[in-house]
């Protein structure tokens, strides 16, 4: 049996829940209807990090909300899918587009919509404060909580694994 660090030295994308995941799971709601969400900023910067080394970064969400489209493009997150019933089969697509195989997927989710596509991911993970049932079938428990440096975490995890997180010598920008 291969273990995580072994699952993590193949992973080419990241494929992220947005809420309880870069959020703490708090919603505003304003009289228009619109939500508000906080993000980490500290994952963010991980985001478009991953993103500028060639990583394939991807939100699958159950929510609708302009906010997450707007974060995700300001990072440089070219795949948001937002207002997804069937996460399985946003996955099954964003893994055609991508020419992808589920063993080079690093997924990570905090709640039972995204059990299915967990299941299926090469290394699945998950925040601190995931629920229960997720946290039985994750290869990863962060411990950071959901919208507190989750997404960092594992984007880390990958970056050094592969020598490309932040070097001292190393120009980032």
């Amino acid at each position: 049996m291969i273990n995580y660090k072994e699952k993590l030295a193949l992973v080419r994308a990241f494929v992220f829940d947005f809420d309880g995941v870069m959020t703490d799971g708090s919603v505003w709601t304003y009289g228009d209807g619109e939500t508000v969400r906080c993000g980490n900023i500290k994952d963010g910067f991980a985001i478009q990090y991953a993103v500028k080394k060639g990583y394939i970064v991807a939100v699958i969400s159950g929510a609708t909300s302009m906010s997450i489209n707007n974060r995700m493009a300001s990072l440089g997150v070219e795949h948001c899918y937002t207002g997804c019933g069937d996460k399985t089969h946003t996955f099954n697509e964003f893994l055609k587009k991508n020419n992808l195989q589920e063993h080079e997927v690093l997924c990570m989710g905090d709640d039972l919509p995204d059990y299915p596509i967990l299941q299926r991911a090469g290394v699945s993970a998950c925040p601190a404060d995931a629920a229960v049932e997720i946290k039985e079938l994750c290869d990863y428990i962060s411990i950071h909580p959901g919208g507190r440096g989750c997404v960092r975490d594992v984007i880390e995890q990958v970056l050094r694994l592969h020598g490309q997180w932040f070097h001292p010598d190393a120009v980032i920008w």
